[in-house]
């Protein structure tokens, strides 16, 4: 039970540090201008994503279809991650 709450503080803490980058940006240049809602999203998908890879690396006995639902659950968040940055897909998701 103490590695796998390991893990979990391990995840929320590479979010944290991943949400921190962004906001130390904000105070040495104008070019990152984030909005709360903005660190909420991304957090939201950080951790959802974490949480995920977690979750298939308890439950996935075989280590190449654990690779492969990682892999998955990695090119997800990267689509969605680009699609709210700057909507290469165009869809109402990414308010265009």
């Amino acid at each position: 039970m103490i590695m796998q709450n390991k893990r979990l503080y391990g995840i929320l803490l590479t979010v944290a540090l991943i949400l921190s980058i962004p906001l130390i940006a904000m105070q040495f240049t104008n070019e990152v201008n984030w909005t709360l809602s903005d660190f909420i999203i991304m957090g939201i998908l950080l951790t959802g994503t974490g949480l995920l890879c977690e979750l298939a690396f308890r439950k996935i006995q075989k280590p190449t279809t654990r690779i492969l639902i990682i892999g998955a659950i990695l090119l997800a968040l990267l689509l969605i991650w680009a699609e709210l940055a700057v909507g290469i897909f165009g869809s109402p998701f990414a308010g265009s």
